[in-house]
């Protein structure tokens, strides 16, 4: 894998950001793990999704939402 995990593309699924390769939208993934399903769930039902993908999409939300935003009871600088 190259690196990149996410594609958009208005010719598939009208732009809505995707997995790489599939036509799996990232946004499915969140909604999986919201509701209490595990990530073996989510690639037992979306095969074309790879492990790395997910773990790789997760790390760099976690960082983005690290970096941009104080915990929860820390007061802002």
């Amino acid at each position: 894998m190259d690196g990149k995990i996410i594609n958009i593309d208005p010719d598939i699924l009208s732009g809505t950001p995707v997995f790489l390769g599939t036509r799996v939208p990232i946004k499915n993934l969140f909604d999986y793990l919201e509701s209490g399903e595990s990530i073996e769930e989510f690639l037992s039902d979306f095969d074309g999704v790879q492990r790395e993908q997910v773990v790789g999409l997760l790390r760099e939300s976690f960082s983005l939402w690290n970096s941009s935003n104080p915990l929860p009871n820390e007061n802002p600088s």
